[in-house]
Parts: C-alpha cells; structure tokens; sequence
C-alpha cells in the first residue's frame, strides 16, 4: 500500500525516528542476539506470552516476558500488557501505603523485590513510549522508596510511617536475598540513568560481591544445592551488568567458571539428581529442575573459558531436564546450549575447597558408583549440620544419603539425618555450630579410576565443652572399597554413635544389616548393637526412610564397618580415645 501525502510520510518517519531513539536510549542493554527465533524453545516462548496477551495468563507470568517480546518482535501489544501489569502493582501498592499497611514488594523481607521491580524497571525503560509521564512519575517514586528501603532497612518507610525490617541479606553476598536486592537495584539505576543508584551499586554492594566470590575457590553455594540455584537469577544479573555496563562480572574471578564443574560433578551418575546438600525446600527430593538448567545455560555463555562452555553443554544436553517444565522459566531456555560430546572430558574427583564439597565417581557412564563427602564451611542459615558426612549412590540408586530428602519440609538440618558419627551429651544430641569452618586435605588422587585419599578435621564445628573436644576423619576410596576411618576424643557422658541412612529398611541378622542393594556387617567392636530406626516413627515430617544406628559399649575402642553393594565392597573404621 502507497502512501497518499508527504504528511503520510513525515508521519511515519516521525514514529520510526521515536521508535528508533527509544531503543537507542534504553539504559538497560541486553543482547539477544543469541535468540533463535526458529528453535522449538522461541516457539514456545512466543506461545507463553500470546496467550498472557489473549487473557489467558500463566502462573508465573511476568510483565519481563511481555516486555522481550516486544524487544523480539517490536509488537506494540507485548508493551501495553506489560505496562497494564506494572501499574497494577504500583496501584495496589499505592493503595496499601494509603491504608497504613506494607505493600506487596515487602513481602517476606523484600525477597520479591528483585523481580517486581525488575519488571517495572524493563518496562519502564524498553516500554517508554507505551508508559504516560503521570506513571511514570508515579512508578519511580515507589521504586525509589522501596530501593531505599531495603537497603537502609532501620529507616525504612511507607507514606512516612515508619516501617522498619531486619535487613535480612543486606550485607550478605552469599545470601539469595542480596541477588533479589541486587537485581531492583540495578535495573532500576540502568533504567532511570540514576547516577546516584549506579554509583552506590558500584562502590558499595558489587566489591563486595566480586570480593566474596574471589575467595570461593571451586565454585557452588554456602547455601548449598538447594537455595544454591540462586545463582541462575544472579549470573542473569552478570550478563545484563556487563552487556549495558562493559562491565564483566562473571569473569572477575573463577567462581562462575567453576560453579560448572561443581554441577557437573554434583551430578549423581544416572544424571537425573544431585548432592543433597542443604535445605532442599523446593523439592525435598533433589531431582533436576528449570533453575538448574538456567543456571548452567547462564554460566556457559558468559564463561571465557572454552574447556568450561563445552562440559557446561555436556551437562546441558544429557540430564533429565532437556527443557524448561515451567512456562515462566520459558524465556529462559532461548539461552543455547551448545553441542557436545557423547562423555565429559574430566577428571573423575572434584573438590570445591571453599565450600568443603568432594565429588568422585568410578567412570561417566550412568552406572558409575559415586561418593561425596563434606567438610568445609558452615556459616549461612540453610546450610546442614552435616559435616563430615558422606553420601553413596550406586547401581542407579542411593545407597546412604541423607534423611532429609524423604522428609515433606526438606529442612531437617539436624546432625541425626545425616551419614556421620552422632556425638550424644547425657541424652541430648551434641549440635555442629555455625560460623565454623572444618578441614579437608586431600592425600592422593588415583591411580584408580576416581580413586582418592582424604581427610577432614571437623573439630571446630564443636562448640568447647560440648563434649567433643575432637573429631577426625579419613576416607579412602578406591572404587571397589571405602575405608573411612573416625578419630575422636570425647567427655565422660559422652557417647558416639555411626549412624547411615538408607531408602528402605535395614534387616538385621547378628552383626550383619543389609538395606536394599547395600549390605553392612560391623565387623568391629564384637557384640557391637545395631538398630533399625524407622524415621515415620520419629517425625510425621519423615515421609520414608530409615536408620541404622551402631553402638559400642561404653568402654569401646572403636568401630569397623565393611559395606557391600554387588561387586563392591565398602569399609568404615572407628576409632575411639
């Protein structure tokens, strides 16, 4: 179709030069070059968010699809939905200001104020043309009372009423609350070109950052494997910092590189679960999700690191998470993910030091049995009492694994649920303490495949005149053997106990228990008593599972432990002084 006038066409250059100069000034740049718009995954992207624009919104759906899309497509329909969303939110928290209560973004001390804020943030920089001078007046004073808020916590306010919180987070660079925090912040600060914001980020909250993550050397999370997905919000927060700032956090230090390796070795050999390492809330049960994949997905495009990118798109291409299940992580998966080859080419053990996490495997084939073990840094809330234990996965299955993934909360934190020696004072279970670091050395590596010789020393995570005054700890791993022998000194009234949880129930026969596909026979001290203690009847939290619980008298010297699973046999020595 022609055009009639030159008004016509001064109109239409007109909006092409305003559309243009929108896109030109977005503060937030994001390249998304790497979008595939024939890939299954932008298909059903694209399907997500028409059908958010057809009435029919998903659960999770946020105004930050609708606002890509329009950056994808420059489909006006995408911006007005999003622009409808956010005022919204600014009009029920207006709303809650004016009746003297809190608004929604402080929710849980400000957890999901990463996210609503990032969507207003996106749509009122990418949307600009779509959003009136009134709203947008409006939606910056409350984004920037709420970014005030959270980060100056005991004054903060709504309306001027005072509304002071804990500050939960604030100051905590391991913490998930300060990627959330982080993520208002710097999306606003690019969005509103607020030099204040973008100053107070880079002076104050990203060294910190940047500084922690130097010092964790072998990558994962203090959090542990659970709140430790975290890092996929967080590594997003990289690419979007580097592509509108030039500024290239994930690879400031080694941390993000290596949080792949500690992925791929956390992977339990079937590949369709992890090491259960902390609270597991989401799902007690520690199988693949959408955030691990974005995690992953995230870490391999920003590594520089060639080696990393391709064992990041092994891992990618051979889990059980092949794409997202949850339409509100969609948007995530037009990420690539690369090729691969059939097998990883890695080594067969992992220590991330930091943390205190050891990985090993006898081979990459699915049928490989696997070990992990802990010792290390015990400083953040959704963290375990579980130093100094291990876990076994064999012939495609757990053999002893920790308690608390057959438990409905998946926060059982207590020492009792994990595969360790139980130190009981006088009847009461003696606790690992926070803020502690324990040790681990390793001997040797090899000559067999995924052999390793190691020890840990786990005495600081004893509080003096707990009753523990020390405890240490050596495993040698070989593949066909596990010898793990415990050192330990103890106060009279004191009394230790080996304890392995298993899946289904141990069947006892004189010294001897066997648990499924794993068989125990304690070979050490004679008389020793074995107990099958079944875990429905200790907490109607426990869904399954069970415990064998070995003991000496009180004048034992120690314990010997051979278990055995087909072909393989493993051992546990204990020694007592």
């Amino acid at each position: 179709m022609f055009l009639r006038n030159a008004t016509s066409l001064r109109s239409l250059l007109m909006a092409l030069v305003l559309c243009a100069s929108a896109t030109a000034q977005a503060a937030i740049t994001v390249n998304l070059s790497y979008v595939n718009q024939s890939s299954a995954a932008y298909n059903r992207f694209r399907n997500w968010v028409d059908q958010a624009v057809s009435g029919n919104v998903g659960y999770g759906f946020s105004a930050n699809d609708a606002v890509v899309m329009y950056r994808l497509t420059n489909q006006s329909q995408y911006c007005i939905l999003a622009r409808n969303m956010v005022e919204e939110q600014v009009v029920a928290a207006e709303a809650a200001i004016a009746a003297n209560q809190n608004p929604e973004v402080q929710h849980d001390s400000y957890l999901y104020a990463g996210a609503m804020i990032g969507d207003l943030a996106l749509t009122y920089d990418w949307c600009s043309t779509f959003v009136s001078a009134s709203q947008r007046t409006r939606w910056a004073a409350y984004t920037e009372r709420t970014i005030s808020n959270i980060w100056n916590p005991a004054s903060a306010q709504w309306g001027g009423r005072a509304a002071p919180w804990s500050g939960w987070g604030t100051e905590d660079p391991a913490n998930n609350y300060y990627y959330s925090f982080l993520r208002a912040t710097m999306y606003w600060a690019l969005a509103s070109n607020s030099n204040t914001w973008i100053s107070y980020l880079e002076t104050n909250k990203i060294p910190p950052l940047v500084n922690y993550f130097a010092l964790l050397t072998g990558g994962g999370s203090e959090e542990g494997t659970g709140y430790g997905t975290s890092h996929h919000k967080l590594f997003e927060l990289y690419r979007v910092w580097r592509d509108s700032r030039t500024t290239d956090l994930a690879n400031a230090n080694a941390h993000l590189t290596d949080t792949i390796s500690y992925w791929l070795h956390a992977t339990v050999p079937t590949r369709d679960r992890f090491a259960p390492y902390g609270d597991q809330a989401r799902s007690s049960v520690p199988e693949f999700y959408d955030y691990h994949r974005h995690l992953i997905l995230e870490a391999r495009y920003l590594t520089n690191s060639a080696a990393a990118r391709d064992l990041a798109s092994w891992w990618i291409n051979n889990n059980s998470v092949q794409q997202m299940a949850s339409g509100f992580n969609y948007r995530d998966d037009l990420l690539p993910p690369g090729t691969s080859s059939p097998l990883p080419n890695a080594p067969l053990t992992y220590r991330a030091t930091a943390i205190g996490h050891l990985f090993t495997r006898t081979s990459w084939e699915t049928g490989a049995t696997w070990l992990s073990f802990s010792a290390g840094s015990y400083n953040q809330s959704h963290a375990h009492q579980d130093q100094g234990s291990f876990t076994l996965f064999g012939g495609g299955d757990w053999l002893a694994v920790t308690e608390n993934i057959w438990s409905h909360s998946g926060i059982q934190q207590g020492t009792e649920v994990h595969n360790l020696v139980r130190f009981v004072k006088n009847g009461t279970t003696v606790r690992q303490r926070s803020n502690t670091v324990s040790t681990m050395n390793v001997l040797q590596q090899g000559p067999g495949p995924g052999e390793v010789h190691v020890t840990g020393d786990m005495t600081a995570a004893y509080q003096a005149g707990s009753g523990v005054n020390s405890w240490q700890r050596r495993l040698d791993f070989t593949g066909s053997s596990l010898l793990v022998t415990d050192q330990f000194s103890v106060t009279s009234g004191t009394q230790a106990i080996f304890q392995v949880n298993t899946p289904v129930q141990p069947v006892i026969t004189g010294n001897t228990a066997k648990a499924g596909n794993l068989t125990v026979r304690v070979l050490q001290p004679a008389g020793a008593t074995l107990t099958a203690v079944n875990w429905r009847n200790v907490d109607s939290d426990f869904l399954s599972g069970w415990k064998l619980e070995v003991r000496g008298s009180a004048s034992n010297t120690g314990f010997v432990v051979e278990m055995t699973t087909g072909e393989t046999i493993f051992k546990h020595g204990f020694e007592q002084n």
